[in-house]
């Protein structure tokens, strides 16, 4: 449970630091991880990114000093982050339907609590997973960077995909790859707290003689390290079983488990097929030690 606990301090430390920037950098340090792994694991958790929560509770604290102190509009504003009076009306409005000057008048506002992390223990349910102790291994990839910011690669990821398969990316990538069983899907989540991108690659796995001036044009030669895996077994449509078994992971596997991840990267590994049936197979990868 201890990540729980990190995590419920994260939430602290936005909290206290309401009426100030916010960088998701500098409250991921908060946990020791990334910026990327932050914002995947809140989003996860709780239905929204980083971005909104902290928006919706600035809006909703500003709306409750409305109602209940004579302070003026453009000093509630300029309190949680709004450089102008009618940025904040528009925001204002969008969130309360309701003006300032309407509140002030007595329409109602709207609230937003604070996170509290809770585990809620439900009746026993299954999940197929694997412990892999894997060497090191090379990947021919395609990469892009990708925001962590407000979820944008949330459409950017499957955008990139789409490309992909257009352009022939992965046509290339399975006519060179020694093992024609996976397409990757990596986000390597390892980099600085305050990055604000993370890069996200889809890759093959080829051979390890294979040397870098084979590399075709546009993709890059990387090694995987060796490390040990658990590997949890999705079967289902896409994008929902993944997103489904993904929340799954986070709120069900890791709080109970004696492995704790590794934050580096994960690896969604697609099978051929058609993924649009209930029957698709693909895994998901999640490097890991054992927690203390």
């Amino acid at each position: 449970m201890d990540w729980i606990r990190s995590f419920q301090r994260s939430v602290d430390y936005i909290e206290e630091h309401m009426t100030e920037p916010l960088e998701i950098g500098d409250i991921a340090r908060v946990m020791n991880i990334s910026g990327y792994y932050y914002q995947k694991i809140f989003n996860i958790l709780c239905g929204f990114s980083v971005g909104e929560y902290i928006r919706n509770r600035r809006l909703a604290l500003a709306g409750s000093e409305l109602m209940t102190t004579r302070e003026r509009v453009i000093d509630i504003a300029l309190k949680y982050g709004y450089d102008t009076p009618e940025g904040f009306t528009r925001a204002f409005t969008r969130f309360h339907g309701a003006t300032p000057s309407a509140v002030r008048r007595g329409s109602p506002v709207r609230s937003f609590a604070k996170i509290h992390v809770t585990i809620t223990m439900k009746g026993g349910s299954t999940m197929d997973y694997k412990i892999v102790t894997k060497e090191s291994f090379k990947v021919l990839e395609k990469a892009e960077e990708q925001s962590i910011e407000d979820d944008r690669n949330l459409n950017t990821i499957p955008q990139f995909w789409t490309r992909s398969h257009e352009d022939g990316t992965v046509k290339r990538l399975l006519e060179l790859t020694v093992d024609r069983s996976y397409i990757f899907g990596i986000c390597y989540g390892n980099s600085p707290s305050d990055k604000k991108t993370f890069d996200y690659s889809i890759a093959a796995r080829v051979a390890e003689d294979f040397k870098e001036e084979d590399v075709p044009e546009g993709f890059r030669l990387s090694e995987i390290p060796a490390r040990t895996w658990v590997v949890f077994e999705c079967v289902g449509a896409m994008p929902g079983a993944v997103q489904e078994l993904w929340h799954r992971i986070i709120t069900e596997f890791f709080p109970s488990s004696p492995y704790k991840p590794t934050y580096e990267m994960d690896i969604e590994a697609y099978t051929e097929g058609n993924m649009s049936l209930d029957t698709y197979k693909s895994e998901i990868w999640v490097p890991v030690t054992v927690g203390d």
